[in-house]
C-alpha cells in the first residue's frame, strides 16, 4: 500500500538497525558464508565474469579475494539526511563493474588505488567510524565486494556495531547479489545513470546497464519501501535514487523519473544532480586527435537542469532532495 503524503507518514522507528535482527539468529554469518562461495566463479556483478576470486584472480573490477578500500572517513558532502551533523561514515572501496568515462573517481575504481583489507581489518574501520560519532556506514561502490562487506559486518556487529548501513551504488547490481542483503542493508542509495542502453554502452561500456538498473531498484524497493526519517530527520530506510544529469541526455532523465513513479513508487525520494563536469576520458583525444566524446565535453547548461526538474515533477514524483514535502 502506497503511504500517504507527509511527514508522518515517512518516520520510521530507528531503534537498530536491520542486520541486527540477522546477527542474533546467525543468519548474518550465513549470508556471510553464502557470498564467498559466489566468489569461486564471481557473477556478483552484471559482469559474470567468473574470475575464481576466493584464490585471489581479480575479476572484471580488478578486485580479487579482499576488498580494497580507499579512504574512509566521515563524509559531510552527501545529502543532508545522510551525512546530518557528524558525517557519514563512508567507505569508498576501490574497483568497479563499470567503465565510466566521465568518472569522477578514476583513482579509485580504475586505477584500484588504495590498500587490501581482509575481514577484520574491514571490521576495524567500520567500527573506528562509529567511534569516531558517524550517522551511518556509507558504502560507496560496494556491488563487486558484498561477500567481503557481509564477512566484516558480522564481524564488527559482533563487536558492538550499531550503525545503519547505507548501500551507495551505480546501480548496476546483480539482483541475486541483492538477494544477500535482503535484512541487512538499511537504506539503498543507487544512481539510475542512463535509460538508453545506447548511451550506457557507449559512456560506460555497460549496454544492459538501464535494464539491470530498472531490476536492481525494483528488487532494492522490495526489500526497504520508499525512504523514511527518524526523529532527526536522519534517513533510517528505504531507497534514495540519485540522478545525474548529462549534457544533451535530459530526455534520458524525463525517461528515468516517468518510469521511477509509475514502475517503482511516485512516492521515491530522488537527487537530481547537475554537478556532471566532462573528467577523465572525456576529453582524451583519439588517433586524429578528436575528443573522444566531444558531445558531453561541456558541464549541463542551466536550461537542461530546469527542464529535468520539470520532467521530475511532470513525472508525478514530488519527493526531491531538500526540496520535497517529507524531506527532513
Amino acid at each position: 500500500m502506497e503511504l500517504a503524503r507527509g511527514g508522518d507518514a515517512f518516520r520510521v522507528d530507528a531503534s537498530e538497525p536491520a542486520y541486527l535482527s540477522l546477527l542474533r539468529d546467525g543468519r548474518l554469518a550465513e549470508r556471510a558464508e553464502e557470498g564467498l562461495r559466489a566468489l569461486e566463479a564471481c557473477r556478483l556483478c552484471p559482469r559474470a565474469c567468473e574470475a575464481r576470486r576466493l584464490e585471489g584472480e581479480p575479476g572484471t573490477c580488478g578486485i580479487g579475494r579482499h576488498a580494497v578500500v580507499s579512504s574512509a572517513f566521515p563524509h559531510l558532502g552527501e545529502e543532508d539526511c545522510i551525512r546530518g551533523r557528524r558525517g557519514s561514515g563512508t567507505v569508498f572501496f576501490a574497483g568497479c563493474g563499470l567503465r565510466c568515462a566521465f568518472c569522477q573517481n578514476a583513482d579509485l575504481s580504475w586505477m584500484r588505488v588504495g590498500e587490501e583489507h581482509d575481514a577484520e581489518d574491514l571490521a576495524a574501520v567500520f567500527l573506528e567510524l562509529q567511534a569516531r560519532g558517524c550517522h551511518n556506514l556509507n558504502l560507496v561502490t560496494p556491488s563487486h565486494v558484498v561477500p567481503q562487506v557481509l564477512e566484516a559486518l558480522a564481524s564488527a556487529a559482533g563487536r558492538g556495531l550499531r550503525l545503519p548501513v547505507v548501500y551507495n551504488s551505480s546501480g548496476y547490481d546483480a539482483v541475486e547479489t541483492l538477494h544477500l542483503l535482503d535484512g541487512v542493508v538499511d537504506v539503498y542509495m543507487p544512481d539510475f545513470k542512463f535509460w538508453r542502453g545506447e548511451s550506457a554502452g557507449r559512456y560506460a561500456a555497460a549496454p544492459d546497464y538501464p535494464e539491470r538498473a530498472r531490476a536492481a531498484i525494483v528488487e532494492m524497493h522490495r526489500q526497504v519501501g520508499p525512504l523514511r526519517f527518524d526523529a532527526c530527520g536522519l534517513a533510517r530506510r528505504g531507497v534514495l535514487v540519485r540522478h545525474l544529469v548529462m549534457p544533451g541526455l535530459t530526455g534520458e532523465s524525463a525517461a528515468v523519473f516517468e518510469w521511477l513513479a509509475r514502475e517503482v513508487s511516485a512516492d521515491t525520494y530522488v537527487n537530481v544532480m547537475g554537478q556532471y563536469r566532462p573528467t577523465f576520458r572525456v576529453g582524451e583525444p583519439d588517433e586524429s586527435g578528436v575528443p573522444l566524446f566531444p558531445e558531453i565535453a561541456r558541464r549541463p547548461r542551466p536550461g537542461e537542469i530546469e527542464a529535468a526538474l520539470g520532467s521530475f515533477r511532470q513525472a508525478g514524483l514530488w519527493r526531491l532532495d531538500g526540496r520535497g514535502p517529507g524531506a527532513p
